[in-house]
């Protein structure tokens, strides 16, 4: 480590990642992670950084010299030939140190450099790549707009064609490096001759620093964590030339599933460093720190907190070991959104129940943005959000879920499940909670508590896989044993018939005041 570091300061390393296909991967990751340790805890304290919006310039201009965008981009373009395995571990070796540093790397590869890799023209290939392999430029993806945001299909960005160019008109929000990137991939629905928009959506390379491709940050929002990444409301008024124009396989809707899920289907390359390292700072603390002369890591309740933060750790292995074998770029992705919803889900909830349990085992000390715990409270929570919120993406598990049980025309949960590639050896795991005929009729509060259990139960396979690999067998228990509670949990309120509405007028004869018995 100690010569890594002193090669990165003489300078030594920056050619070698020049040449970033040629250089072995192992010691292209070791380079990575030196460079943020020497700027995260040589030059500077990440801990005090954090409290600051922005990264410091020296920050990002010493990360990217070492290249790390190019794990995305093809070997023909000098970049190491996009395979997921590698980009599952920068990314993780980034959420190590930091989860904003993580999310950046992501937008950039599976937000930009991957789609653009797969359907930009060939035309504009080499100079977006060379740039970002010898200008250190970055990119991001513009979907979402403050009329709509789930809601990405009826989106109110248009775009008119004329002989030359496409001219962009709308206002996009909530994207990820708003001011910073120097690309966006835009997203707009062509209008139509009377005005209307069409259905389809179309992708296009905005370069903001060429003439009328510049877009007008209107806001920069003060965003609750992940201080390092700027967001805001951006307004686009622009015309790109046509070559920068995405071109879809067959539709740009599919294109946009394939882009979306296989960016969820990463998203544990960003939650496995980021859980390890509240792990790892878990089981440090619980050691030293003693409550009456005794260890917290002897107490019973503590060992519970612990063991869930490892199962955690377990199943995000199990689902980067997935992601790596399934999603090579050259894979169509858009109908795999049972898997990629399941991961997303899954692997975000766990990234906030990490983070609340290890602020838990802290105690007041972590109540600090300071405080790698309490920081990552409020860093993980947007995961559970964007990309697909979790609730509406647990409800579509489950509708996924339902159509493929009526078309093999079974009702019976737990055969269908051990006939299912994704599911088999977890249903006969499980067979006494899931051995029962499913209503198809359910509430929508019911379809988000079966696409809970379904997302586990697609886990718990994963789980079993990454066993069969030759990994740590009492890893593998703890984290079968976890999920299969957890599961328990969930059935067992999902069976439960809740009904509650809210009552609006609720002010009405509702004053504890008046009611209390005064003695």
């Amino acid at each position: 480590m100690q010569q890594i570091l002193q090669k990165i300061n003489n300078g030594e390393v920056v050619s070698r990642a020049g040449a970033s296909n040629q250089y072995p991967f192992e010691h292209f990751l070791e380079d990575f992670k030196s460079r943020i340790q020497n700027v995260f805890h040589s030059r500077a304290d990440i801990n005090q950084m954090a409290l600051q919006r922005g990264m410091p310039p020296f920050v990002m201009r010493e990360i990217m010299s070492g290249n790390p965008l190019s794990v995305a981009i093809p070997e023909e373009f000098g970049g190491r030939g996009g395979k997921t395995e590698e980009t599952l571990a920068l990314l993780s070796a980034a959420s190590y140190e930091s989860l904003s540093l993580s999310l950046t790397l992501g937008i950039n590869l599976a937000l930009f450099l991957q789609p653009v890799g797969k359907y930009a023209q060939a035309e504009v290939k080499e100079s977006v790549f060379s740039r970002f392999m010898q200008q250190q430029n970055m990119g991001g993806l513009m979907i979402t707009e403050p009329g709509h945001g789930s809601d990405a299909l009826n989106m109110q960005t248009s775009y008119s064609e004329y002989k030359d160019s496409y001219h962009l008109q709308g206002t996009k929000h909530w994207a990820g490096l708003t001011g910073w990137a120097e690309y966006w991939l835009l997203t707009a629905r062509e209008k139509s001759a009377s005005g209307d928009l069409k259905r389809d959506i179309d992708f296009f390379i905005c370069d903001v620093n060429a003439p009328q491709q510049q877009v007008e940050v209107e806001e920069v929002y003060q965003n609750l964590g992940l201080y390092q990444i700027p967001y805001g409301r951006n307004k686009l008024d622009v015309r790109i030339p046509k070559v920068q124009r995405l071109i879809p396989h067959t539709t740009g809707i599919k294109m946009m599933l394939d882009l979306l899920h296989r960016s969820r289907l990463q998203f544990p390359g960003m939650a496995m460093g980021f859980i390890q390292r509240l792990l790892d700072e878990s089981i440090e603390h619980t050691r030293n720190r003693h409550i009456g002369g005794k260890p917290l890591l002897g107490f019973d309740q503590v060992q519970e907190r612990l063991s869930k933060l490892q199962a955690y750790y377990t199943i995000t292995s199990a689902m980067c070991a997935n992601t790596s074998q399934i999603s090579d770029i050259n894979v169509d992705l858009s109908a795999r959104g049972f898997e990629a919803n399941s991961i997303k889900t899954v692997v975000t909830d766990f990234m906030q129940e990490a983070a609340q349990s290890a602020t838990q085992l802290f105690g007041a000390g972590a109540y600090k943005l300071n405080h790698i715990a309490g920081r990552s409270v409020v860093d993980s929570r947007p995961f559970q959000i964007f990309e697909g919120s979790n609730d509406i993406l647990y409800a579509q598990i489950s509708e996924s879920f339902m159509k493929m049980m009526k078309k093999s025309q079974e009702s019976n949960m737990f055969r269908f499940l051990k006939n299912f590639d994704l599911t088999s050896r977890t249903a006969l795991f499980m067979k006494g909670l899931l051995d029962f005929q499913l209503d198809t009729n359910l509430p929508q509060r019911k379809m988000v508590e079966l696409g809970q259990v379904l997302s586990r139960i697609v886990s718990c396979e994963m789980v079993f896989n990454l066993g069969d690999n030759g990994f740590r067998q009492e890893l593998i228990s703890n984290g079968l044993n976890f999920l299969k509670q957890e599961i328990t949990t969930l059935m067992s309120s999902f069976n439960y018939p809740n009904k509650a509405l809210v009552i609006e007028d609720y002010k009405d004869q509702s004053s504890w005041l008046d009611y209390f018995n005064r003695k």
